[in-house]
């Protein structure tokens, strides 16, 4: 299944990073950006006949929520940890550090068998005390200074395009939801509950060194505005909202 490239490393070892640019928008705005694009861009080759396919993530904090406060804070040099899967499936787990400097991101990433995960999620963080992999290392000691541990699922259908020029991709999330306080993944029975405006969805596009001007162009004519749109605080703050959670 997927394996997004939204930060990697270069030729040198050195972590490369890409402009990401995010905004709100509604079904109508989605409808005609979407017609708009279509003929400008590519279908993801791992999107579904549909067009999209599914997104969960499991997002880990430290003891302070030093991830949550940073964000609301507006701290331009921030990181967050999570595990992602896709379309329920177990095939393909990855544990993942994506940073933020400002207006760029870079992604590290390393692979979780099933069996791993598992073990994590009862308590066993020795599974991620791996020498010869610096992420989960990392993770790791994380876990055992700063009491990182998981504090919400985020849920999203995404819509995926691509475009070669910039490398370039630009993407609808939509019917964002979470997992309350529900952390397995893989539960038959977690009821994810709608964390965002049925009539709201996030358009987030990425690119390298550049932004082709005909789809920035296109970008443009809604009136869109560049706004701040984590899809982790958006679910924190419902939990914070709706249930007993407190930070």
């Amino acid at each position: 299944m997927k394996k997004e490239a939204e930060g990697r490393m270069d030729m040198d070892g050195a972590l490369k990073y890409r402009s990401e640019l995010k905004y709100y928008m509604n079904r109508h705005q989605h409808a005609v950006l979407s017609s708009r694009l279509k003929p400008l861009l590519t279908r993801d080759v791992h999107a579904s006949s549909t067009g999209e396919y599914h997104i969960r993530s499991l997002y880990f904090d430290d003891a302070s929520n030093t991830a949550l406060h940073e964000k609301l804070g507006g701290i331009s040099s921030r990181a967050k940890y999570r595990i992602r899967i896709y379309n329920f499936q177990d095939d393909v787990i990855h544990f993942e550090k994506k940073i933020k400097q400002r207006d760029y991101i870079a992604k590290l990433k390393e692979p979780l068998t099933r069996e791993m995960f598992d073990r994590l999620l009862a308590g066993d963080m020795e599974v991620l005390n791996v020498p010869s992999k610096p992420l989960l290392l990392e993770i790791y000691y994380q876990m055992k200074q700063q009491l990182l541990a998981p504090k919400v699922i985020v849920d999203y259908v995404r819509e995926p395009f691509v475009c070669h020029h910039g490398n370039v991709r630009i993407t609808f999330d939509k019917e964002l939801r979470t997992g309350l306080h529900r952390t397995d993944m893989f539960s038959q029975d977690l009821a994810a509950i709608r964390a965002l405006d049925e009539d709201l969805m996030i358009l987030e596009v990425k690119y390298d060194e550049y932004l082709p001007e005909y789809i920035r162009a296109v970008l443009q004519t809604e009136g869109l505005q560049r706004q701040s749109a984590s899809k982790y605080v958006i679910c924190r703050k419902y939990l914070k909202s709706n249930t007993w959670e407190d930070y």
